[in-house]
């Protein structure tokens, strides 16, 4: 195995309050068919007041000699791009790729052989030179709770899930955002590294940095990433409102990710409000379309899902994801970059 596989790689793992999710991800890290001399992990904590940077140190000192170089940094910046600039500070120039990881997510035992894979491909057969190759965000392993489920079929719905992270994309393909991604380190170097005034949406702003640059960015399905989402409604709104605020900063950076299926939440109540107004008699019926679209997704999603629930929890899920993300939108347009942010709760952000 190690003669067939030249290339460095190291996980950089941003974390806070992650004592329920770390040591499962950690273990999936460090379980990986990938040569452990050509594989180390870095995590950086952000100030977490639960047991996390207690439980990461108490893993690193009893890890197992097969388990990959691992080490525990304190984050000052405590915030994501922070994270990720740091690794690429102290980081040596000898790793040719830096892996986007997680706290309260898992990857399987080929993970990154298999990445490392799709992406010599890439670079053989590729006009441009590969500045990150993304893969499939799947839901975490094991019992989902009642919320947590609706939460999953939500972002299963092609109402809800759209282009980004949570694509429901088959086989590798050029991107704009890929997710969790293999990030070249070069690649990196050459834009300068995440953009520190983004709390969320850094990722995006760096691959539209890298495209700029020249670099072609894809994604690939041979792989997935298991991801804990939210386990309450009270959180999955706020995750809406902070990815909502943060379109919009990203949009004016970068008016080329602008999307049209964004922003119809709010073209629908525009034109049911002009049609009230103007005194149409069915003034009502866009509200009324968007009701039996959900009604019918409610439905499909409890035939396969075989759970009952569905038919109330997958509709009320993708209301309050349009809700809060649309009111995020408008908000991002004038409200402070740092106003608002739901990552300092506790469980990884995840209640």
């Amino acid at each position: 195995m190690a003669g067939e596989f030249t290339q460095e790689v190291a996980s950089v793992i941003p974390v806070l309050n992650e004592e329920s999710t770390i040591i499962e991800c950690l273990e999936s890290l460090c379980n990986q068919s990938y040569p452990k001399e050509l594989h180390s992990i870095y995590i950086f904590d952000g100030g977490s007041s639960d047991s996390t940077y207690q439980l990461v140190s108490e893993f690193i000192a009893n890890k197992d000699p097969l388990y990959p170089e691992i080490s525990l940094h304190k984050n000052p910046g405590k915030y994501v791009a922070e994270a990720r600039n740091l690794a690429l500070e102290i980081i040596p120039n000898s790793v040719d790729y830096l892996l986007e990881i997680i706290g309260h997510c898992t990857i399987g035992k080929n993970h990154i052989e298999s990445m490392i894979d799709v992406i010599n491909d890439l670079h053989k057969s590729s006009a441009k030179p590969v500045g990150a190759l993304g893969v499939k965000v799947e839901s975490r392993d094991g019992d989902l709770g009642l919320t947590e489920s609706w939460i999953e079929a939500g972002l299963s719905s092609s109402l809800a899930s759209g282009s980004g992270q949570f694509s429901n994309f088959s086989g590798t393909e050029k991107t704009n955002v890929p997710a969790f991604c293999l990030h070249s380190r070069k690649a990196l170097d050459d834009v300068g590294g995440w953009d520190t005034s983004f709390i969320t949406s850094q990722d995006s702003d760096i691959s539209m940095r890298m495209i700029n640059a020249g670099y072609q960015l894809y994604r690939t399905d041979v792989v997935a990433v298991k991801m804990a989402k939210r386990y309450s409604l009270l959180s999955w709104g706020k995750m809406g409102f902070r990815y909502g605020f943060w379109r919009t900063k990203l949009l004016k950076r970068h008016r080329r990710r602008a999307s049209l299926r964004e922003f119809l939440p709010w073209i629908g109540i525009i034109i049911t409000m002009a049609l009230l107004f103007s005194g149409v008699e069915y003034w009502y019926v866009p509200a009324g379309l968007y009701a039996v679209v959900l009604g019918i997704e409610g439905i499909r999603t409890t035939i396969v899902k075989r759970n009952l629930s569905m038919i109330v929890g997958t509709p009320l899920a993708i209301i309050i994801l349009h809700t809060s993300f649309s009111i995020g939108l408008i908000y991002g347009l004038f409200g402070k970059s740092r106003s608002f942010n739901d990552r300092e709760s506790n469980n990884g952000n995840l209640n």
